[in-house]
C-alpha cells in the first residue's frame, strides 16, 4: 500500500506534531508518521506524575493556544510558575529571576511530556493529518523528484519533503547521511517526581555544585501535598549509586544536594536515569529534507531550553512553507528550506554555546573561576535591567519569532 503527500513528517512527538497542526487546513497534504499507536490516554488526576515534563516557555504557550491544544493541557494537568532561583551551591553567588519584573503573570508551565502530548493528539485526530501510527521507519531512498519511505508495517510513502522530528537518534537523520557535530558530557541526568516538606512557592529552583546542577521544578500539588520534578545531572560513577539506593537513602541524599531549600524530601516516585550528549547537525536542511527539534541539536537541560527550541523550529518551518505556498515556490526547494535554516539555526547555536558556557564555567575547579561565577552571579543580581533582559528572552518576547509564538 503506497500513500502520496506533499509533506511527510517522521515522528509524531511533541515537535512533529506541532508542525503538523500548524500545516493543517492548508490545503497541503500531510502525512504523520509514529511508532506509537497515536491515541490518547484517558487522563486520572491523582495519577503519579509522568518522570520526564518539559518548561514550557510563554512563546510556547501561545504556539499551543494558537493551535488549539493548551485547553487540552489546561484540562489535565499544568503548573506555572513564577520565579526562578539559582545559586553556587560551592560559593556565595546568587540571582532570583521573577515574572514580576517584566509585568508578566508567569514565567512559564511545568508540564508533564505526556500530558503535552495527548493534548496535541486530540486536535490531530480530528483535522486533516493523515496518521500512520504503529510504524516505523526501515528505509529511505530518493525516488523521482521526491523521496521513498518504507515502514515497518508494510506500507510506503511517497513525497518531495520529509521533515525528521524523529528525536535525538532519528532515523531520518542517519539514513539521509546528515553529518552531525556532538560530544558526551560525561554526565547522566536523574529524574523523577519527589514530595517535600515545604510548598515549593511556584519556583524553578536550580543548585549548581561540583559535579552538576540540580533542579527542583514545581508541580502542581494535590491538598495538603508538595511535589517538584527534579533533573539531577551528575557524573556517571554517582548516578550508578544514585540509582542503587532504595528510596530512603535517595531521598536523603537528594536533601543534603538540595540544602534541604523546601525541607526535607520525603518521597521519591521511580527514576530514570538518562546520558547527557550534545549533538547539533552541521545543516539543517537538504533538497528536500528538514530536521527539527531534537533531531537537529539537542542541549543540555539545565536551562530547560531543549523542547521550546524545538517548537520554534516547527513554527519557523510551517511558516516558511506556507509562505512558499502563496508565493507557488516548490516546497522541497532548498532555498525555501534555507529560510528556516538561517533563522532558526544561529539562535539555536548561540543558546547552545551560552549553556556549554554556564556548563563549563559551574565544573571549573580553580580558584580563579569559581571567584568569577560568585561574582558574576551577584553582579547580575544587582542589575535589574539585565535580569529583565534575560526573562523576557526566556518568555519570548523578543527576537525573530514566528507569528504562532508571537505575543
Amino acid at each position: 500500500m503506497q500513500t502520496d503527500a506533499q509533506v511527510t513528517i517522521v515522528g509524531a512527538g511533541m515537535v512533529g506534531s506541532a508542525l503538523a497542526l500548524a500545516l493543517r487546513n492548508s490545503g497541503l497534504s500531510v502525512v504523520l508518521i509514529d511508532a506509537s499507536p497515536l491515541q490518547p490516554q484517558p487522563f486520572d488526576p491523582a495519577a503519579a506524575f509522568e518522570p520526564r515534563v518539559s518548561a514550557l516557555s510563554a512563546a510556547s504557550q501561545r504556539m499551543f493556544e494558537r493551535l488549539g491544544a493548551w485547553a487540552g493541557m489546561q484540562s489535565r494537568r499544568v503548573s506555572p510558575y513564577t520565579d526562578m532561583r539559582v545559586w553556587d551551591g560551592s560559593g556565595t553567588g546568587s540571582i532570583h529571576f521573577s515574572a514580576e519584573s517584566v509585568h508578566a503573570p508567569m514565567l512559564g508551565h511545568i508540564v508533564e511530556n505526556r500530558v503535552v502530548q495527548d493534548a496535541l493528539l486530540e486536535q490531530l485526530l480530528g483535522s486533516d493529518i493523515k496518521l500512520i501510527p504503529d510504524a516505523r521507519l526501515e528505509q529511505l531512498r530518493h525516488s523521482g523528484d521526491g523521496w521513498l519511505l518504507t515502514l515497518s508495517n508494510g506500507q510506503a510513502v511517497r513525497t518531495p519533503l520529509v521533515v525528521a522530528a524523529d528525536g535525538a537518534n532519528s532515523a531520518v537523520r542517519r539514513l539521509a547521511g546528515c553529518p552531525t557535530r556532538e560530544w558526551d558530557y560525561l554526565h547522566h541526568a536523574i529524574v523523577t517526581s519527589v514530595r517535600t516538606e515545604r510548598l515549593h512557592q511556584a519556583t524553578a529552583w536550580q543548585r549548581f555544585a561540583d559535579d552538576g546542577p540540580l533542579a527542583f521544578l514545581p508541580l502542581a500539588h494535590p491538598a495538603g501535598e508538595h511535589w517538584s520534578s527534579i533533573v539531577w545531572s551528575t557524573t556517571p560513577d554517582q548516578a550508578q549509586a544514585l540509582m542503587a539506593m532504595d528510596d530512603q537513602a535517595f531521598a536523603a541524599a537528594l536533601s543534603r544536594a538540595f540544602e534541604a531549600r523546601l525541607g526535607p524530601v520525603l518521597a521519591a516516585d521511580p527514576r530514570l536515569c538518562v546520558p547527557l550528549r550534545q549533538r547539533h547537525a552541521k545543516r539543517y536542511v537538504q533538497p528536500g529534507l528538514a530536521l527539527i527539534g531534537d533531531a537537529a541539536h539537542t542541549i543540555h537541560p539545565l536551562a530547560g531550553q531543549g523542547v521550546n527550541l524545538g517548537l520554534l523550529d516547527a513554527a519557523v518551518l510551517a511558516e516558511e512553507l506556507l509562505h512558499a505556498r502563496q508565493r507557488g515556490e516548490r516546497l522541497a526547494d532548498v532555498k525555501v528550506l534555507e529560510r528556516y535554516e538561517r533563522r532558526r539555526m544561529p539562535h539555536n547555536l548561540a543558546l547552545m554555546a551560552a549553556m556549554e558556557g554556564f556548563e563549563r564555567l559551574f565544573q571549573a575547579d580553580s580558584l580563579p573561576l569559581r571567584w568569577l561565577r560568585n561574582t558574576g552571579l551577584k553582579w547580575v543580581q544587582a542589575l535589574p535591567d539585565a535580569k529583565a533582559l534575560f526573562v523576557r528572552q526566556a518568555l519570548g518576547l523578543s527576537g525573530d519569532l514566528p507569528e504562532l509564538a508571537k505575543p
